[in-house]
């Protein structure tokens, strides 16, 4: 592979990613300063600079994030400042966002607000 430098410019960031995967189940609060991602079942509430649900996920707790990506089951609150609903996502809950996608298919029961 070849690569060429030439009028570009690199750009490494490090993210620092927590991943809980489908055979996880926690009761309890989880708090992560930077990105989680879970296909797990939470019974708490989740505090996390960028959270991204999958389709296997089932969560019951408020959310408080800075962005939330949502694919799996969820009931609770939700308090983001943008909000990405997918196709296989079950919402049920209050959405307080500024900015708010859903995907054709999800399941709602939501209210939404926007701040």
């Amino acid at each position: 592979m070849i690569l060429s430098t030439h009028n570009c410019r690199l750009i490494a960031m490090s993210e620092k990613i927590s991943v809980l995967l489908s055979d996880v189940t926690i009761k309890g609060d989880i708090v992560e300063k930077e990105k989680l991602i879970t296909d797990s079942k939470i019974d708490g509430d989740i505090s996390a600079d960028r959270l991204e649900t999958h389709e296997s996920s089932n969560i019951t707790g408020n959310i408080s994030s800075t962005h939330a990506t949502l694919g799996g089951v969820t009931k609770g609150n939700i308090n983001s400042e943008k909000i990405r609903i997918r196709s296989t996502a079950d919402v049920d809950g209050v959405l307080n966002q500024k900015n708010l996608s859903i995907e054709d298919g999800a399941k709602l029961k939501i209210k939404a607000e926007t701040y």
